[in-house]
């Protein structure tokens, strides 16, 4: 019988692209089952939405300072001067079809990217899949957050508005504060003096075409190297450092993946429509006499701008040289916060001495010091989050605004060194409370008279797979690395999945 049209078209790709091969090995690679894992999927998601409205908001955006005059729908600003990106996103948000709306989903997007990315990391510090031999992949998930940080600001900055152009402003007197080439580097950046001709432009062009290119690249790398290394999964029943336990790529998790994709998709296209973001239109254009009042950036740098609030106004003269340390110890302090949490893999491995390969998660509760440094950082974040809204913070309590900073000052060495302690401490109690579930049982509230006369309650073991899990970490590891793949090659049955060789 002769080979149908459509199988000599698929054995004439396959014998150049080699895609049945590829097919055959990686469509029914095994993806473990855990709602943790949904948190890596909707940054993910939202990124493709990101891209998907950013694509359609170019094709109306204007980069250009120029001054124009606008006419448009927004009456109250008919006739008033403003620069061509302003008017352009006014045209978006009231003239274009579906324009509110598609710029709206893009901010929320972005922020639902970022408190994703955020979140993801946070969940795979905690449970340690950091470690070797997953930590360039790490740092590729950092850097994607890292970068989505500026991207944020520089696409917050583009439409020209009184907020954003008071952003600007703060990132103008950051540089100007760095010594020796903070002059030139404000100079280079902005065109001339503030607010410049070309800063628009020229943030558009990272916006749009750098910092994606380099964050869709670091997207492909980093799901290659989690194909590569293996997915990660939490100690139970059958569960080994050998093998992945889960559900087969192909069809299974395809059919979670794209349902999941279009209830984020949907999701973010809902709140878009019900709920208001960056009005620009209220806020009118920019200009550099004037200051939007409670100005606050988006979430993600809310932190690094209560640096900057709560810092007392510091300045040295060395040579000749002002010195502004009420800014320049803040862009300082800022970055470090984030550098530690990029190299803290590398800083766990050389105080711990452990250098083997990992591929079963921890519980939190077994690693009390790093959950404890994972708490405290936190919780610095959100007392710098608190002082980023200082004046917001006074105005809705009733209290001055000197109270409340002061307030911030103590709280960012005092609240992390509590929450580091306190963390540590729960942690070591819930171990303990393992460990006496793993010798004694559960209590079930039944007493019983023994022979003798004496009460006791009795007691009831954990079944196996709780037992497996409780004690999964006090067991010594297996060795990993050196195994032949075929001989650890196990069956996909039932919808669960054994992968040889390593899981990750």
């Amino acid at each position: 019988m002769s080979a149908g049209r459509g199988e000599r078209l698929a054995d004439w790709f396959d014998g150049r692209l080699g895609i049945h091969t590829l097919g055959r090995k990686y469509l029914r690679k095994v993806f473990p089952d855990h709602w943790s894992f949904l948190l890596g999927e909707i940054c993910l998601y939202s990124f493709v939405v990101l891209v998907l409205t950013g694509v359609y908001l170019t094709l109306f955006f204007h980069p250009s300072m120029n001054e124009v005059t606008y006419h448009g729908s927004y009456v109250p600003l008919n006739g008033v001067r403003m620069s061509a990106a302003y008017a352009s996103t006014l045209d978006i948000s009231f003239d274009v079809r579906g324009g509110l709306l598609i710029r709206q989903l893009h901010h929320w997007a972005a922020l639902v990217f970022v408190a994703g990315m955020l979140t993801h990391m946070m969940r795979h510090f905690f449970t340690g899949s950091f470690r070797k031999p997953r930590e360039i992949n790490w740092l590729f998930g950092w850097l994607l957050l890292f970068l989505g940080l500026f991207e944020g600001l520089f696409g917050y900055s583009l439409p020209d508005d009184l907020l954003s152009g008071t952003g600007l402003r703060f990132v103008h007197g950051a540089l100007l504060s760095v010594p020796v080439v903070g002059t030139y580097l404000a100079m280079f950046l902005f065109g001339g003096e503030f607010p410049g001709d070309d800063i628009v432009a020229r943030f558009y062009a990272l916006h749009v075409l750098l910092i994606p290119g380099v964050m869709a690249a670091l997207v492909v790398a980093h799901l290659l190297l989690v194909v590569h290394h293996k997915h990660t999964q939490f100690a139970g029943p059958g569960r080994t450092e050998r093998n992945v336990v889960g559900t087969p790529f192909m069809p299974v998790y395809l059919a979670k993946a794209g349902g999941f994709f279009f209830l984020v998709f949907g999701v973010l296209a809902l709140i878009a429509g019900v709920a208001t973001i960056n009005p620009v239109w209220s806020y009118g254009p920019y200009r550099a006499d004037q200051v939007s009042t409670g100005a606050q950036p988006d979430w993600y740098l809310g932190f690094a701008e209560g640096l900057v609030r709560i810092m007392p106004g510091w300045e040295v003269t060395l040579w000749g040289h002002t010195l502004v340390l009420g800014v320049l110890i803040p862009i300082v302090v800022f970055p470090l916060l984030l550098v530690f949490i990029g190299v803290y893999p590398f800083l766990e491995a050389r105080f711990t001495g452990d250098r083997d390969e990992h591929h079963l998660l921890d519980r939190p509760r077994n690693r009390p010091v790093r959950t404890a440094i994972g708490a405290a950082w936190i919780s610095l974040y959100l007392v710098l989050l608190a002082g980023g809204g200082n004046d917001i913070v006074a105005t809705r309590l009733h209290l001055s605004i000197n109270t409340v900073t002061w307030a911030v000052r103590t709280g960012m060495f005092v609240v992390p060194a509590v929450v580091f302690v306190v963390t540590r401490q729960i942690c070591t109690g819930l171990r303990l409370r393992d460990r006496e579930l793993v010798a004694h049982g559960r209590a079930t509230g039944v007493i019983k008279r023994l022979p003798h006369g004496e009460y006791v309650e009795v007691h009831e073991p954990p079944d196996p797979g709780r037992l497996h899990t409780l004690t999964a970490h006090e067991r010594p590891g297996e060795p990993v690395g050196h195994t032949p793949r075929r001989a650890v090659a196990g069956p996909v049955r039932s919808g669960r999945g054994r992968t040889p060789g390593r899981s990750g």
